[in-house]
Order: structure tokens, then C-alpha cells, then sequence
């Protein structure tokens, strides 16, 4: 079919009625061209920019023309009739499967090759003619008294003349019947009713809920005005029923913070949800208080119709709703985790100071490892495998320790950070206590990294140092000599790609708190700490409690262990991927920056130009605040996302830290006493 083809000879509604009608037949042989080029003629160039618009020249015409108001009723009615829609209300825009990644795949193929319907069905005619996503967005703009004024003069009858098969009404009753039978099955299943134990001996709600439907749904089909009114005793009951269901759905998500979540039951909840919110629009077609609700209802139906079929592919909304709540518990937990990284008292200030020293010399030494790896004749792959064991085995290292390795902490703080914002939202929603809490807490955080910082590189350089000068005291051998200029000209923010490495760094500092929180997610939805606790061959060759030893290690240690773990292979192995993609990656970090800074000089043998070392030293710290933007970004972007907060409140939590900072700004640097 080629749509709007005669788009160039129409200027008027008069113009698409003369091509497609000869006196009272209808000329071309696809029945559908005629409405295409309708809608064609008031579809907008770009509908997202308009705030109103008017069909009125179509009522004019009409007006003006009263027997053409008999061909198009004529003509509309011949080109609905029969065609079901039934599965359209119960399937498009709800999630046909629990597994995410297929869902995204078969929504990704529709966009470019689009499912084409059977052609009795009214989902082929929307189609056809509202065949762009942006068409509800227009549609939306006409006023809804020239809509009700077109179904006037033309004279439709409202969905409450017939509850015959195939009749509008009998098609929406049958969705509805389709949508709770799906719900109360889905309901059922093992994963979902475990992550609502409360309801273990209660009858479930859909099941009521679905009894209750089918009676209203009789009564409808067997009463003479075929629908209710909301002093009806069924739509009463039915409407507390749903709401049952909504907080079945509501504490299972609220539980997911205690059980866990897996991605497969959060896409069943959700479906639930969406099946839930279905069918209680569809509840409201149903219900009639006064005579113009026919016509309104018959109205709103069709446009739910249409709106349904043109954002039945939308991605992006599948994407966000489905993983916003992995992402809370993800966040959740580095949050938790993030709390031991903000200082308050100059203790917790020096502890600090104290654990990234003992960061800054594990690093010192691995530094001195790489470089000596680095001499290892093998392949690319093979330099990824050692460099990335280094990387891991020191992370894991750092952290088992009790250390700190300083750009660690953007990614588990701005979860804290976004925490401590959406409590201040839900106590002080109108006064600006919730935007000051946040600047006093960002200060804290803002000295905690500094002094992390300090710890780190103060450290680094001098391990490093005195580790390559031992070796060459032992050995006789320089094992920077050769590579001593390219040590220095990588930390140089002008002569090398430094910024861009340590943008990558900072993206791999933001997955690792992610996969931090995904596997304390996981192990909590698989309960694993309890497993390990309970295990009946532990318990019996160790003991009760060493056996509560080990599962107490594993619940505080292992996501930390496995995010180090990754951390490291991250960036040991970007620089091979480089080679084999051939770009240039690679990572820059503060802490490796400040200890190969000491290996490049004494490769050198300290004979080094000025510029180099002062460029060396600016690099470093250009490096490190790349490291952080980069990584805190975007944590506060998937923590602010993953509790629904709108990123317009970074504008006022800007202003209020900026105000903070000018009147206090030894804060964001030692320990003071906030008056």
C-alpha cells in the first residue's frame, strides 16, 4: 500500500472527500486510503510543539455537507465492522513474557520490521492509519467538545447497544475476562507468592477479584442497559478487590528490600501491575452515572485504542520501569556501603587518612608488579590475563584489609548522598532543609575524598619509589629505564589521551558499586547467607559456629570481594582490548598515576625537564577529578532515577551546596564544627 499518495492535491477536508467519493461509492479498492489521507491532513509536521488543534474544519465540512456525514457514518461502519479487538486491550503495552531481554529484542525487531495483524482485526486498521508513535501525542491536542460534536453529527451509536459476540462491548468484557485469568495465574506462581509470605494464609486477592469480575460481567451481559453505575454493590466490591491486589503487588516490592529480587519476578510483578492499571481503566468504560457517558466512554475507548497501538514497541518506558527497582536495590546497598565513606568527626577523619595510606602502599606495590609483568614476553591477551590477577588480587586485598582506595567511594556514596536526599524530601517537601541536608552531607563527602586522596597518592609515590630502587639495588637493573617516557608523557593532560583514560577508569569505578549491589541482591533473593548457615555438612565437620563464622564473612565480604575482583579485570585487560580493537584505551587512575609518576622518574634517572614534571603533577590531579566527576555522575544519575527523583532538583542542590561552600569552606576539606 502507499499511503498518502495524493497528499500533494489535498489543501482541503473538501479535496479528501472528492478523491476517495464519487456521489455515495467509495472509488479506490483499498478501503483504507481514505481515512489514511484524513489523518494525514491534520497530522502536524511535528506534533511534540503544538499545544492545541482543531478538527473544526472537518465539522464545518460536515455541517455544510450533510450527505456526505451519511457516507462517512456509512463508511466507517463498514470498516469496523466485525473486527476484534479484544486482544488488543488485553496483550499491547503489557509484558508478554518474564523474560526481559526478550521482551527488549522483540520490541527492538517490531521497530524495524512491525507486526502486521490479521486484516479483520482492528488492530491491522490502526496500523494503517496511526502508524506513527507521535500520533497520540497530537491526537491528545483536539478538543474533546469537537470530538463529541464529530460523533454527534455523525451519529454513531454508543459500545451499550449490544453485548452480542463481536460487539465492542462484548470485545472489551472478553479483554477483561483475558487480563484477570492472567493475573490470578501469574499471581500463583512460586516466585511471586514468596516474596509476599504475609499472604501465605489468606485467600488470594486475585482469585477474589476474578469471582467478583465474572459476576459483574453477567450482570452486564444480562441486564437491559448493559452497564453499571458506581452505586452498584459488584463495581463496589470490585473496586476494594483491586485495590487488595494493588498492595498484594505494592508489599512485593516492598519485600524485595528483605528477600531480594530476581530480574524474572520483577517483570512478573510488573506485569501484574500493568494488567492491574488495564483493567481498572477498562472497570470505568463500564460504569454509566449519567447519559453523556455513553457518548464520553465510546469516545475514550477508542482513544485508549489508539494510544495502546502506537506505544506498544516503546523501549525506552520498558527499559526504565523494568529495571528501576534493581536499580533501588542495587543502590540501596551501595548506599549502605557508601555511609562507612563519609567522615564526620576528625576520628572518623584520620581513620580515613589511615586506611587510604595503607590503600596507597598496596598500590605503590602493584605498580612495581605491572611494570615487571609488563616485561613478560606474550601476547596481548596474556599481558590481560597478569595485569588483571595484579589489579584483582590488590583490590581484593585493599578491601579485605580494612583499606581504601579513594575513587571507590563516588560510586558508593552518591547512593548515600541520594538517600539522605529522598528522606529530606518526604520530612521538609516545602522548605529547603531537605536541599541545605544534602550540601552539609556533600561536605562531608567532599573531605572524605580529599583526605582519601592525599592518603593514596602520598603513599604510592613513595612505595613505588623505593620499590624500583630496591630492585635496582639487588638486581643492578633499572626496570623502568626504557619505558620511563612514556610513564611520564601518560600522565600529561596535553601531550596524551590521560583525561579520556581516566573517564573510562571513572566508568569502571561506577560498575563495580554496581555489581556490588547486584550480587548482594542476588544472594539475598537466593538466600545464600542462609544456606551457608544452615548447611548440614559445614555444620557437621565445623561446627555451628564457624559455620555461622563463614556465612556472617560471606554476607559482609563476598560483594565486595567479587566488585574488587572485576574492578581488577576491568583494568587490566582495557588496554588489550584497545590492541585488539585497535583504538586507543586504556585507564588512568590517581593512585597508579602517583606511583608511576615516582617509576618514570626514576627511570629517567631524575633527569627530567621541568614542563614534565610539572605537567606530571597537574595530571595527576586532573586524572583524579576526571576519576571522580565521572564515576559520582553517574551513580547520583542512577540513584536519582532509581527513586523517582527528578533531576531538576540538581539545580537547587547546586545553589545550596555553592551557598554552603562560601560560607563555610573549610568544611569541604578538615573536620570542622558545623554552628
Amino acid at each position: 500500500m502507499k499511503f498518502i499518495r495524493h497528499k500533494t492535491n489535498i489543501n482541503t477536508v473538501e479535496d479528501v472527500f472528492d478523491i476517495y467519493f464519487h456521489e455515495s461509492h467509495y472509488k479506490p479498492n483499498d478501503p483504507l486510503l481514505f481515512l489514511v489521507d484524513l489523518v494525514h491532513f491534520f497530522r502536524p509536521a511535528n506534533p511534540k510543539t503544538i499545544t492545541a488543534l482543531s478538527i473544526g474544519s472537518l465539522l464545518q465540512y460536515l455541517e455544510n455537507h450533510p450527505e456526505k456525514r451519511v457516507i462517512l457514518k456509512r463508511y466507517i461502519t463498514d470498516l469496523v465492522a466485525q473486527r476484534k479487538f479484544s486482544r488488543m486491550l488485553s496483550d499491547i503495552g503489557i509484558l508478554r513474557d518474564s523474560d526481559f531481554m526478550y521482551e527488549v529484542k522483540k520490541r527492538i525487531f517490531a521497530k524495524i520490521l512491525p507486526f502486521q495483524p490479521a486484516k479483520n482485526t482492528l488492530e491491522f486498521v490502526l496500523n494503517q492509519v496511526f502508524f506513527r508513535s507521535t500520533d497520540p501525542l497530537w491526537i491528545a491536542r483536539i478538543p474533546f467538545e469537537e470530538l463529541q460534536q464529530l460523533f454527534e453529527m455523525i451519529g454513531f451509536d454508543s459500545i451499550y447497544q449490544s453485548v452480542d459476540e463481536d460487539s465492542v462491548l462484548s470485545e472489551v468484557m472478553d479483554a477483561m475476562g483475558m487480563i484477570s485469568q492472567r493475573m490470578s495465574g501469574r499471581a500463583m506462581e512460586t516466585d511471586v507468592i514468596n516474596m509476599v509470605p504475609e499472604y501465605d494464609d489468606l485467600e488470594s486477592p486475585f482469585l477474589a477479584f476474578e469471582n467478583e469480575l465474572n459476576l459483574m460481567l453477567h450482570h452486564i451481559r444480562n441486564s437491559s442497559h448493559h452497564y453499571v453505575t458506581s452505586e452498584d454493590l459488584h463495581y463496589k466490591q470490585l473496586i476494594i478487590l483491586h485495590k487488595q491486589c494493588e498492595e498484594y503487588v505494592d508489599k512485593a516490592f516492598g519485600n524485595s528490600s528483605k528477600f531480594g529480587i530476581s530480574l524474572k519476578v520483577n517483570q512478573s510483578l510488573l506485569r501484574i501491575r500493568q494488567q492491574l492499571y488495564r483493567i481498572k481503566v477498562l472497570i470505568q468504560t463500564l460504569v454509566v452515572n449519567k447519559d453523556s457517558d455513553q457518548k464520553n466512554n465510546s469516545i475514550h475507548l477508542l482513544l485508549r485504542l489508539i494510544k495502546y497501538n502506537c506505544y506498544k514497541n516503546n523501549i525506552r518506558q520498558l527499559i526504565n520501569e523494568s529495571t528501576q527497582l534493581i536499580s533501588y536495590e542495587i543502590t540501596q546497598h551501595t548506599a549502605k556501603t557508601g555511609e562507612h565513606y563519609i567522615t564526620e568527626s576528625k576520628k572518623e577523619y584520620f581513620s580515613m587518612f589511615k586506611a587510604a595510606v595503607g590503600g596507597g602502599f598496596i598500590v605503590g606495590i602493584l605498580c612495581v608488579i605491572k611494570l615487571l609483568l609488563s616485561k613478560i614476553d606474550t601476547s596481548a591477551f596474556g599481558h590481560a590475563f597478569y595485569y588483571s590477577l595484579n589489579y584483582a588480587i590488590g583490590f581484593i586485598a585493599i578491601f579485605l584489609l580494612g583499606f581504601t582506595l579513594a575513587t571507590k567511594q563516588p560510586a558508593m556514596t552518591a547512593a548515600t548522598l541520594t538517600k539522605a536526599l529522598e528522606s529530606g524530601m518526604k520530612k521538609h517537601s516545602k522548605n529547603q532543609n531537605k536541599h541545605h541536608s544534602f550540601a552539609q552531607l556533600f561536605a562531608r563527602l567532599f573531605r572524605s575524598q580529599f583526605i582519601a586522596f592525599v592518603g593514596n597518592v602520598f603513599m604510592a609515590f613513595p612505595v613505588a619509589l623505593f620499590g624500583i630502587w630496591a630492585i635496582d639495588t639487588l638486581f643492578d637493573y633499572n626496570i623502568a629505564f626504557e619505558k620511563s617516557s612514556k610513564l611520564l608523557n601518560d600522565l600529561s593532560p596535553v601531550t596524551s589521551a590521560a583525561v579520556f583514560h581516566a573517564a573510562i577508569a571513572g566508568v569502571f569505578l561506577f560498575l563495580s558499586g554496581i555489581i556490588s549491589g547486584n550480587v548482594s541482591n542476588k544472594n539475598k533473593y537466593n538466600k545464600v547467607y542462609y544456606r551457608i548457615k544452615e548447611h548440614p555438612v559445614l555444620k557437621q565437620s565445623l561446627g555451628i559456629t564457624k559455620t555461622n563464622a563463614i556465612a556472617r564473612w560471606f554476607e559482609n565480604n563476598w560483594p565486595g570481594v567479587v566488585s574488587n575482583g572485576w574492578f581488577g579485570v576491568f583494568l587490566g585487560s582495557m588496554a588489550s582490548v584497545g590492541i585488539f580493537l585497535g583504538l586507543n584505551l586504556d585507564i588512568r587512575h590517581i593512585t597508579f598515576a602517583s606511583g608511576n609518576f615516582a617509576l618514570g622518574l626514576y627511570g629517567a634517572e631524575f633527569f627530567v625537564d621541568l614542563p614534565t614534571i610539572i605537567w606530571g603533577i597537574i595530571g595527576i590531579g586532573v586524572i583524579g577529578f576526571v576519576n571522580f566527576m565521572v564515576s559520582f555522575s553517574l551513580s547520583l544519575g542512577l540513584a536519582f532515577r532509581s527513586r523517582a527523583i527528578p533531576l531538576s532538583e540538581l539545580r537547587f542542590l547546586f545553589s545550596s551546596t555553592w551557598m554552603y561552600f562560601k560560607s563555610n569552606p573549610l568544611a569541604f576539606f578538615f573536620p570542622v564544627n558545623n554552628k
